[in-house]
């Protein structure tokens, strides 16, 4: 941990220096132009362990975890209002107690996922994150931990990897993220059947909105679909024709003139070590689907809808490209004082909403840390994320595997859907996953 990381602070260690400082990213500053109370940009992570954990030991080893991932110990520093840029200020400590222990509750879950996607934690205190520890009702049925991270500043992959860590610290166990899986390289993709993006993408269509404004948010345990092996299609492929079919399906049952659906998709390159990346490491592309493609597909076009959406995502991932494309990093460059950049921003923003994306399909893929607390608290047998819902998007999908299962979140704007339909819109996504798998031989 060098000097520059952490300056000497009240002369104790010689002179005080300023905090070093980081100009926001592109990612970042688009974030924190367009913030909003009714929505706020959180990414809610939970994860279940079997047992129980010691307060104060986890309180110890979560602030060790931060001091080995200095870059996530950041506020938003203070500035004139003609600055051209936002900056990171890091710093030494947390200004907050990160970790904090609500009183027992009988819907202890729900409201700690309620506070998770209601209040972002401030950007103005370092870190931006803050950790609650929840035990279930029945002693039998374990802790679960409640991770909110203000998206401004931070992404859930970088987040989990300093919980990886602080679960080394406590519980003494190895946490090292486990090897990828070998895939064989693919070949070059000569040409891609991708239908025209130029046309407005589909809306989710309006459910029944509820009074509240916010975001609402269910969770679920699911099989992880077979691929037979060799197939030319992966586990995400899969993913991504199941949220398209579960869209289409209940656009269809509410009315909606078919449309085009494109879906965005994150890209995540970043290595799971410790010298993972730590702040909003991924790039977003969109994957698009015609009409035609979902309007009635069976047991015999699956495979081809399987093969196509492959060709396309793995096209999409393979050309270098801008995390939010070559636009927004013109869009933030530090010409003009941050104010006149932001009210263009929310104006564009708004201008495009008719083109922004269908919804965005996050699939985290196979949990690469034990996440093992030890003997008393034991090893996570579920991990669920959930990402922002903002209209005119309203709805998302996330995705984790954990233990041979996968986790599913549905997050959704308040505005646009309600719980039922949430648990509508799941019980469509179960069951065209399940159409995805071809019969066990």
């Amino acid at each position: 941990m060098t000097a520059v990381e952490h300056p000497a602070r009240d002369g104790t260690n010689g002179p005080a220096r300023r905090p070093r400082r980081i100009p926001f990213p592109v990612v970042d500053e688009v974030a924190r132009h367009c913030l909003q109370e009714e929505e706020p940009e959180t990414v809610h992570i939970e994860v279940h362990l079997p047992g129980r954990l010691d307060p104060a030991r986890l309180r110890t080893a979560f602030t060790h975890a931060l001091h080995r991932h200095p870059r996530i110990l950041m506020r938003e520093a203070e500035g004139p209002w003609y600055r051209r840029r936002y900056e990171w200020e890091l710093t030494p400590d947390p200004d907050v107690d990160v970790v904090s222990f609500p009183p027992p509750d009988r819907d202890a879950l729900k409201h700690a996922r309620d506070r998770a996607l209601g209040a972002a934690p401030p950007l103005t205190a370092s870190p931006p994150i803050r950790l609650e520890v929840v035990d279930e009702d029945d002693p039998s049925h374990g802790t679960v931990l409640f991770l909110t991270i203000n998206h401004t500043a931070l992404d859930g992959p970088a987040c989990l990897r300093v919980l990886a860590t602080a679960a080394e610290l406590y519980g003494g166990r190895d946490n090292s993220p486990s090897a990828p899986p070998v895939r064989t390289p693919d070949a070059p993709l000569e040409q891609v059947d991708t239908p025209s993006t130029w046309t407005p993408p589909a809306r989710v269509a309006h459910g029944a909105p509820e009074p509240s404004p916010g975001n609402g948010v269910l969770v679920t345990e699911l099989s992880v679909p077979h691929r037979p092996k060799g197939a030319p299609y992966t586990v995400n492929d899969q993913l991504m024709v199941a949220t398209a079919l579960m869209i289409a399906h209940w656009n269809r049952e509410h009315g909606a003139r078919p449309r085009p659906l494109r879906i965005t998709m994150p890209v995540d390159d970043r290595p799971r070590g410790t010298d993972m990346p730590i702040g909003n490491g991924t790039r977003l592309v969109e994957v698009p689907f015609a009409p035609a493609e979902l309007a009635s597909v069976d047991r015999s076009s699956m495979p081809d809808l399987l093969r196509r959406t492959a060709d396309r995502t793995r096209a999409l991932k393979s050309r270098p490209r801008p995390q939010l494309g070559h636009g927004a990093a013109l869009l933030t460059a530090p010409v003009v004082p941050v104010p006149w950049r932001a009210a263009l921003t929310r104006g564009l923003r708004r201008a495009a909403a008719p083109w922004t994306s269908t919804t965005l399909l996050s699939n985290i893929g196979r949990i690469p840390y034990a996440l093992d607390f030890g003997d008393t608290a034991g090893r996570a047998r579920a991990v669920w994320f959930s990402a922002p819902a903002r209209m005119p998007r309203g709805l998302t999908v996330t995705t984790a595997s954990t233990a041979g299962r996968l986790h599913l979140a549905l997050r959704w704007s308040r505005t646009l859907l309600n719980h039922g339909d949430g648990a509508h819109l799941r019980d469509l996504f179960e069951h065209h996953l399940h159409a995805t798998q071809e019969p066990r031989p």
